[in-house]
């Protein structure tokens, strides 16, 4: 019997990487991707092409909408944040931080493995180059498996118990580009730009895109990604 695993995934580098990673594991993946009212809905298909790649199981959409809450320039009429410095990254938890969105998303991933009976979700969560989220951290992680492990009937009952892998968690961008390029990951599927055009190029100068850059730079790989 083969073991399955639910692999959210955005489309991104991070979540890609961690996809590959779950197959090369031997894992049957059943991936989720989530319409939440972000700016950036190109990456629903960046999702949808990565999965069909990567030969998952099942591709799941999930339709939500976290605009209704706001307090993001993701999901409300606030700019995206260009071309801030390193230092400036590292500073402050940003204007693109969505308020409790791994929150939500592991919930509703908790909710599939269960009913899949799986014992196990990825999640491309880094705590090394990243814009400085506190759900990306290993204590955050580490906090709601404990969690999960109490809110699930399988887990009462003691018939699995969960695990939440976050295996890019102490991975530099360079790192992660390198793995993902050894596992036979195509980049020029992903996009990780929080403010792309309509046609899906990315913007090269947000958070997200400058860290992609450094990481391509750093690793030594050219970068396949189509900026406007």
């Amino acid at each position: 019997m083969s073991k399955k695993a639910v692999v959210l995934l955005s489309g991104g580098l991070d979540s890609t990487t961690t996809l590959a990673i779950a197959r090369a594991e031997g894992y049957e993946t059943y991936t989720m991707s989530f319409q939440y009212g972000q700016r950036h809905t190109v990456e629903l298909q960046c999702a949808e092409n990565v999965a069909n790649a990567l030969g998952v199981k099942q591709h799941t959409i999930v339709d939500i909408d976290l605009r209704a809450f706001g307090g993001s320039a993701l999901t409300a009429d606030i700019e995206v944040p260009k071309n801030r410095s390193d230092t400036e990254m590292e500073s402050d938890i940003p204007i693109t931080y969505v308020p409790a969105r791994n929150t939500i998303f592991l919930s509703y991933a908790l909710a599939y493995a269960e009913v899949l009976v799986s014992d196990t979700i990825f999640i491309g969560a880094n705590a090394i180059d990243y814009s400085g989220y506190p759900d990306c951290r290993p204590e955050y992680i580490e906090a709601y498996q404990r969690m999960a492990n109490l809110a699930t009937q399988t887990g009462v009952e003691g018939k699995t118990e969960l695990k939440i892998r976050a295996p890019l968690m102490d991975k530099t961008k360079a790192e992660i580009i390198q793995i993902g390029v050894a596992l036979g990951v195509d980049y020029s599927l992903t996009l990780s730009c929080y403010d792309p055009n309509t046609e899906g190029k990315a913007c090269g100068s947000c958070d997200s895109c400058l860290l992609r850059k450094k990481g391509f730079k750093e690793a030594g790989i050219p970068d396949p990604t189509c900026y406007r």
